[in-house]
């Protein structure tokens, strides 16, 4: 009897997309060396590498919720800097 191993499309393409944001939250996490200092900044680093690696699990699960990690990624990387500012006064 033959099985149907297909996988299906839908949360791949999703996938495509939020990995195409994660690409372009990651540009900001980059760019970040201008205000951030450098211990700072490699931490910042890791943390968007692990969320890449978190989404790339999901991915690879079929999940729908990978959408959610770049939202996540600006999300922290935003409130890092501000805090950053805020409290440890991190300039530009």
């Amino acid at each position: 009897m033959p099985t149907d191993t297909a996988r299906p499309t839908g949360p791949l393409v999703v996938a495509g997309g939020a990995g195409l944001a994660h690409l372009l939250v990651g540009y900001l996490y980059l760019a970040s060396g201008l205000v951030v200092p450098a211990h700072a900044l490699v931490a910042l680093w890791i943390w968007w590498a692990v969320q890449a690696w978190f989404l790339v699990r999901l991915a690879r699960r079929n999940s729908w919720w990978t959408p959610l990690v770049p939202v996540v990624a600006a999300t922290s990387w935003w409130l890092i800097l501000t805090l950053g500012e805020s409290l440890l006064g991190w300039q530009g």
